[in-house]
């Protein structure tokens, strides 16, 4: 099978990114990821691009993770890179609340959970889901009903002043 990767790029880059950053809240590492996931689609074409793409780019997220234990290093959570006009002061402030909890209930989560919520985020059909993170199809939905659930009571707790695990 022939891979045009350009046009792989072209359907899947935005979306490719728009998961990684969510997922490594760094902007930058965001696009590097990407751009690692497509040169290795070069060396190994995937028959089913979509969910490979994603997977490889998941598995370069958890690598990088433990890499980055590893050496010691903080993940940076949140980069403000605004070009456009400054909101009020007390906007801000509440977005970027709002974005630490919302950021901290999905980091809370493991890693299948938080992944397959951010796929689905991204317009990925259970099938597809299924096939990104190597579960069975029916397991999907009970794997998103949990990971929202999850999610809900993080946020939840964080916004009570609690932690999830003294619940």
């Amino acid at each position: 099978m022939t891979v045009d990767l350009a046009q792989l790029f072209s359907l899947y880059h935005d979306s490719l990114v728009r998961m990684l950053y969510r997922r490594t809240g760094d902007r930058d590492r965001a696009e590097d990821l990407a751009q690692e996931t497509f040169a290795r689609a070069v060396t190994a074409p995937p028959e089913n691009p979509r969910p490979w793409l994603f997977a490889v780019a998941l598995n370069l997220v958890r690598e990088d993770g433990r890499k980055a234990v590893r050496q010691g290093r903080r993940l940076e959570l949140l980069r403000n890179e605004d070009v456009e006009p400054a909101p009020r002061p007390d906007v801000e402030f509440d977005r970027n609340e709002t974005t630490a909890a919302v950021r901290a209930a999905l980091m809370s989560l493991g890693d299948r959970d938080r992944e397959a919520l951010l796929l689905r985020a991204e317009g990925f059909s259970y099938d597809e889901i299924a096939a990104t993170l190597g579960l069975a199809r029916g397991a999907v939905g009970t794997t998103l009903a949990r990971a929202r659930r999850r999610m809900v009571e993080a946020y939840r707790n964080r916004n009570r002043g609690e932690h999830v695990a003294s619940g």
